[in-house]
């Protein structure tokens, strides 16, 4: 589970020569770069097959005592100056700035602007100078020694957008920050979940979770005129090694087309390819009593998957009471997303703005061939803790040795890119079973489910949809559909009762259904015996 806070780190890399001639023009006044380098994206494919070949080498790291004193407050008053940020008088819209290090970035991360055409491009290391921040004159960030690198980057909106209400300095919409993690905004100009380059053995049981790091970055200089920005990375840990190419997009939502190659040093028990992770404390399905002030507080409430078929499916998170973890048979994926689907700002009455966190959809480019969509949920008491991943996990066992190549592309919006042209599930909701002036029998839960648009808005008068049901385990009863009387054409409701049997775990499904055309998405629901 991760602290958002405090993502977890590893080793980062080697420093370059330094040199002060030769800066490109614009993109680097005002800061030190190294000596020209060569680069190219199968190059750096290269240098990730040949790291792979040998152990893992993390250099040498810098002092713990010094980042260990810039804590979560220290750290929070240092900021990059935006006068010396790279684009920000182009080329380009977005501006480019920096993280410090700290105590919860302690990674040293190297960052390289590119210069000259597509097939000859050359590097050049941004050296890190303290000079470079703005921060108290007793910070201990001062101690560290020039070269140290940098905890990631961010582009801020564009320089050519309104100054008043969207000020670039005070803006931005990508972020890169700890090990591999990354977050985007959507149209509703709010940050929330994340993703991550690679997830490795998260949540066995005999053995502990691996987090890569991205360690190296490349920045290609954007056009004049586009809304895109190309990063190029370096990814490093003891189990493997990677090069990645982002092809970012900021338009009215962000779109990064990914490019990702692999290279395995060890066996991974659960390698996880383009994982999201996020955070689900609590929702209107199922909130504990005297928990917290609000109705909900989650940054998405489902998991979406589009299957190869044209089924499309949504689970509803869970906050377990002990770790799960579900497997979705997905192979030849169209696509899948953790998602905000409840943007109703009275279902969560705080400022925050969990109404407007984006959602995060994967889609393939090309076929990934046999594997599964895992959902992983641990518990959280607070919600400070991302406790959810979803991740593909390729069906042949990943061992030492094993190449991968993926592309993909991420959307961070309000809404899925490619939503069902069937109604959608729009709540889930549990309880006691039975009927109201009747005694409850025990162990019996109730489920009520609504679903909205698509076929059900066009249902003539009379007609009600056949809710239908089927679980691994357990029996259902009560079963019934009725349109939920708000008024809103289309949104109708499937409640019923299901009895588990003994101490199993039960998969549920459900659709609606009239004759034999499907209305409705496929709601799904993992019921977890009480502990």
């Amino acid at each position: 589970m991760i602290d958002r806070r405090s993502f977890l780190t590893a080793a980062g890399s080697a420093l370059a020569l330094s040199s002060t001639v030769g800066l490109p023009a614009q993109a680097a006044a005002g800061l030190q770069l190294g000596a020209p380098e060569p680069f190219s994206f199968d190059g750096l494919v290269a240098r990730a097959r040949d790291l792979a070949a040998r152990p893992h080498q993390p250099a040498p790291p810098l002092s713990s005592e010094v980042l260990e004193r810039i804590d979560y407050d220290a750290h929070g008053k240092i900021r990059f100056k935006t006068e010396l940020a790279p684009f920000r008088d182009g080329p380009g819209a977005f501006p480019l700035t920096f993280f410090h290090l700290g105590r919860y970035f302690q990674t040293p991360v190297h960052m390289h602007l590119l210069e000259g055409p597509a097939d000859r491009q050359q590097a050049r290391e941004i050296l890190y100078d303290p000079s470079y921040f703005d921060m108290p004159a007793d910070s201990p960030a001062r101690l560290l020694p020039a070269g140290a690198g940098f905890a990631g980057f961010r582009f801020q909106e564009s320089r050519l957008g309104d100054p008043q209400s969207l000020p670039w300095q005070r803006n931005d919409w990508v972020a890169f920050l700890g090990a591999s993690y990354f977050r985007a905004i959507g149209e509703l100009y709010q940050y929330g979940l994340s993703a991550r380059a690679v997830a490795l053995d998260v949540a066995l049981h005999d053995r502990p979770e691996e987090f890569p790091s991205f360690t190296r970055f490349w920045f290609e200089p954007p056009a004049d005129g586009g809304t895109r920005v190309t990063v190029h990375a370096l990814l490093e840990g003891p189990s493997l090694a990677g090069a990645y190419r982002f092809v970012m997009d900021r338009g009215a939502a962000v779109v990064m087309e990914v490019s990702s190659r692999l290279f395995l040093r060890r066996d991974i028990a659960r390698l996880g390819l383009a994982p999201l992770t996020s955070m689900y404390w609590y929702s209107e399905t199922a909130k504990p009593s005297q928990i917290d002030w609000r109705p909900e507080v989650h940054d998405s409430d489902g998991l979406a998957i589009w299957m190869h078929n044209g089924e499309h499916l949504w689970r509803p998170l869970n906050n377990p009471s002990r770790t799960s973890a579900s497997a979705f048979e997905a192979s030849h994926l169209r696509g899948f997303g953790l998602l905000q689907r409840d943007r109703v700002f009275d279902h969560y009455l705080d400022g925050v703005a969990y109404d407007r966190r984006p959602g995060l959809w994967v889609e393939p480019l090309g076929d990934w061939g046999e594997g599964a969509v895992q959902l992983i949920e641990i518990p959280t008491d607070d919600e400070i803790h991302d406790n959810t991943v979803a991740l593909w996990v390729p069906r042949a066992p990943a061992r030492a040795g094993n190449r991968y190549a993926l592309d993909y592309r991420l959307h961070w919006s309000a809404d899925e890119p490619h939503p069902t042209p069937l109604a959608r599930v729009t709540a889930t909701r549990l309880g006691r079973g039975g009927q109201p002036g009747q005694p409850r029998p025990a162990g019996v839960r109730k489920f009520v489910v609504d679903f909205q648009g698509g076929p059900l808005a066009q249902l003539p008068f009379g007609v009600r949809p056949e809710p239908v049901l089927s679980s691994s385990s357990g029996r259902f009863s009560l079963a019934f559909t009725e349109a939920v009387p708000d008024g809103v054409p289309g949104h109708w409701r499937a409640s019923f009762d299901f009895t588990p049997e003994g101490e199993a775990a039960a998969d549920l499904r459900l659709f609606l259904r009239v004759g034999e055309q499907a209305l409705s998405e496929t709601w799904l629901y993992l019921l977890l015996p009480v502990s």
